[in-house]
């Protein structure tokens, strides 16, 4: 190990770039972030994974922009959809 590391030009972020995926910070509440946390852990699928499913779904039935009350709303929907099957 060096006694000293240069990260004059070091960047931020992760070291190998995700294609097609941003990270963002959203806050979604905690009751929609357990359910999927726990529907995740039932089926080994990750919960971010399974966000942006519904979003995507509800994106190309509906055609509406998402703002943070259709994202909440089809959260919503999705979880209910889900807890009835």
């Amino acid at each position: 190990m060096k006694k000293e590391y240069n990260f004059e030009n070091a960047k931020r972020g992760p070291v190998a770039p995700t294609k097609g995926k941003t990270r963002i910070t959203m806050y979604l509440d905690t009751d929609i972030i357990e359910d999927f946390r726990e529907r995740a852990d039932k089926t080994g699928y990750g919960y971010q994974t399974m966000i942006n499913e519904a979003l995507r779904e509800y994106i190309s039935k509906s055609g509406k922009p998402l703002d943070e009350t259709v994202i909440r709303q089809v959260i919503r929907e999705e979880l209910e959809r889900v807890a009835h099957h």
